[in-house]
């Protein structure tokens, strides 16, 4: 199988990799692509591959192994910056406890961390009971909504999710939600900013604390007044936060994750 993956920008600047999250795919980062292109962009979107129309296989490790080998291919002694959302900030956390000295900046957007411990025994019957309603137009305005989705992405939206196979979501679902942090994560010297939003659920929030508590190279912020989706949600806000991050070490406005919410 070979990974999907657009590029674009100016292929001499800084590597800047974008990651999406679950339920959605590459076209989410399509705002950022525009704001940064002065650097060399690459956005995969991981349920799309070249030649195979099932991703039944897909885990976190191997879209992992599948980045890491694209970076040591294009990158070519650049700075590299890898930014991920949900899912997308799960790979991110693999990919930089896996081969740390290649990656120099990350930013992990909403990463689940702590394991649903039965999740294995309850997401099979749980997707095989509302699958059906993924194709009702109804239904996915509404999921769409909790994902800040607008009318500019919906069609997208609503085309992917309804040609998704209902194995492949449940294996997505599965390894996503026993996604802990990696074991080599504490070793890692990238700069790394941490952000969940205040409006997300409690799991999620204490997540990002786990996060910060697993390595002093951290640095960790509650978004004010949003919940799961500033890149959608907020195109703008999100873009000049990641810019003044990675250019002054700012860390953007909101509290700051230490010990605890």
């Amino acid at each position: 199988m070979t990974l999907f993956y657009r590029e674009s920008g100016n292929i001499d600047g800084s590597f800047l990799l974008f990651i999406h999250g679950g339920g959605v795919s590459g076209w989410m980062w399509d705002k950022q692509v525009q704001y940064f292109n002065n650097y060399h962009c690459i956005v995969p979107d991981l349920l799309k591959q070249e030649g195979d129309n099932d991703i039944a296989e897909f885990s976190i490790k191997n879209s992992a192994e599948q980045l890491l080998m694209l970076i040591e291919k294009k990158a070519k002694n650049k700075k590299v910056i890898v930014i991920g959302f949900s899912l997308g900030a799960q790979i991110a956390m693999q990919m930089v406890s896996m081969k740390p000295k290649l990656i120099d900046f990350v930013m992990i957007n909403s990463a689940l961390v702590r394991p649903f411990p039965f999740a294995k025994y309850f997401i099979s019957p749980s997707v095989k009971l509302t699958f059906p309603f993924i194709k009702n137009k109804t239904f996915s305005k509404l999921q769409a909504k909790t994902l800040y989705i607008g009318d500019e992405y919906f069609e997208k939206y609503y085309e992917e999710s309804s040609n998704m196979k209902q194995d492949s979501l449940i294996n997505i679902l599965k390894d996503n939600m026993a996604f802990e942090i990696p074991e080599n994560f504490s070793k890692v010297q990238a700069k790394i900013l941490v952000t969940v939003g205040e409006k997300e659920k409690g799991i999620m929030k204490k997540s990002a604390v786990d996060i910060v508590k697993h390595n002093p190279h951290c640095e960790g912020v509650i978004l004010p007044n949003i919940g799961h989706g500033i890149p959608l949600a907020e195109p703008d806000r999100f873009n000049h936060m990641v810019e003044e991050w990675m250019k002054e070490g700012k860390v953007p406005n909101g509290k700051l994750i230490n010990d605890g919410i």
